[in-house]
């Protein structure tokens, strides 16, 4: 399957404009899918047919020294990742604290339980009856 006739040359114009920053069509990234919208030919055109093309395309991008938006976005998004990573981080530290202090808490409980249950079981258990306070009267 071949293209059209003017594909290269149209490929050519496009990949000018692009890298000069005045497209007519595409959003001047500097991307294979942007190049192929420029050019006005389906994207396999540029990975399949004019594969030469391509990679002249990607070697011009890259010799200007500018990241390409792709890799603009990646980066922020890896950036994100690493904060999201570090919050997942500071939660997860605190939850260990919280469950070593919760454990604490039932096996302080569990002893407690336990005193009670033998005091109760005692042949004598002592019953203290505490004194009820009374309630202090609220000001209107």
């Amino acid at each position: 399957m071949s293209g059209a006739p003017d594909e290269r040359d149209r490929i050519r114009a496009a990949m000018d404009r692009i890298l000069s920053g005045h497209p007519e069509r595409s959003n001047a990234a500097l991307t294979v899918v942007a190049l192929a919208i420029e050019a006005g030919v389906p994207r396999n055109a540029l990975t399949q047919r004019h594969l030469d093309l391509k990679n002249e395309f990607c070697a011009n991008v890259k010799e200007r020294g500018q990241p390409t938006d792709v890799e603009t976005r990646l980066r922020k998004q890896v950036v994100k990742l690493k904060e999201l990573r570090e919050k997942d981080k500071a939660e997860l530290d605190q939850l260990r604290v919280d469950v070593e202090g919760l454990v604490r808490v039932g096996n302080q409980l569990t002893l407690e339980n336990r005193q009670l249950r033998e005091h109760l079981s005692a042949s004598t258990p002592v019953i203290r009856v505490l004194p009820v306070q009374a309630p202090s009267p609220r000001p209107n």
